[in-house]
């Protein structure tokens, strides 16, 4: 987590968050600061669970810093991971609409900083503003889009292929380094984001680590050839590395 002197704590993070997220990045900046007054910060330590599924629908959550999983549990007790929320992003966006319970269940990845804007303050403000609401309604349709092409992913791709595009999408804003792209995560909790078995991500992991693909090491993973995994992203053969 971010050290208390660090500049994510200063009152204006809030606004330069709001500001790059499409839902509020159009509106006025006294609007913005308007906004960014309802919204409470809140601290949730790695492995702490932020909301569960079925707990009330209070509003939106931000990520100043860290990273957050959603996920839903199976009837065999399996985490099925839906997506992970990272530095700039928001989720909550349903919540802060009908107030009903939660569809699934928030945890902490790593120690997280965060802010939440409550359904309560939101609400009122939101029927001044019809823009922001059709832009809310835009965003909706493009989580629901993606969670979509999840379920195409985990019906029809290959390991491999659902395994590449996982680790391309967050090494997305990691830059290109001469170092590689390394992503704090361990290789069960890789395993519930492709919806696979630990051992069989594992055995994929060490074919590409064996051939300079990745680098793993204790709860984390560093890609080094990004260009190869995009080849296998793009690629439905069963039998590709």
């Amino acid at each position: 987590m971010r050290k208390p002197n660090s500049p994510i704590r200063r009152a204006s993070d809030k606004v330069v968050l709001l500001r790059n997220h499409p839902l509020f990045r159009h509106l006025a900046p006294p609007i913005l600061e308007r906004i960014s007054a309802y919204c409470r910060r809140r601290s949730a330590a790695k492995g702490s669970t932020i909301f569960k599924k079925g707990d009330p629908g209070s509003g939106l959550v931000g990520v100043l810093a860290g990273t957050v999983k959603i996920s839903v549990t199976s009837e065999d007790g399996r985490d099925i991971v839906l997506n992970t929320m990272r530095e700039g992003e928001v989720f909550g966006e349903i919540a802060l609409l009908d107030g009903h319970p939660r569809t699934a269940d928030a945890t902490a990845i790593s120690d997280c900083e965060l802010f939440v804007l409550e359904r309560r303050e939101f609400i009122p403000f939101l029927r001044t503003q019809p823009d922001v609401t059709l832009k809310l309604v835009e965003i909706l349709c493009s989580r629901l889009r993606k969670t979509s092409d999840q379920v195409h992913e985990l019906t029809f791709l290959s390991l491999s292929s659902r395994l590449a595009k996982t680790l391309l999408r967050l090494t997305e804003n990691t830059g290109d380094l001469s170092s590689g792209r390394r992503i704090a995560i361990s290789q069960r909790e890789m395993s519930e984001l492709v919806g696979r078995s630990r051992e069989s991500t594992n055995k994929q992991l060490r074919m590409w680590q064996k051939v300079g693909w990745v680098r793993l090491e204790r709860r984390s993973i560093t890609v080094l050839k990004p260009e190869k995994l995009a080849e296998v992203a793009t690629s439905s053969d069963l039998d590709r590395l």
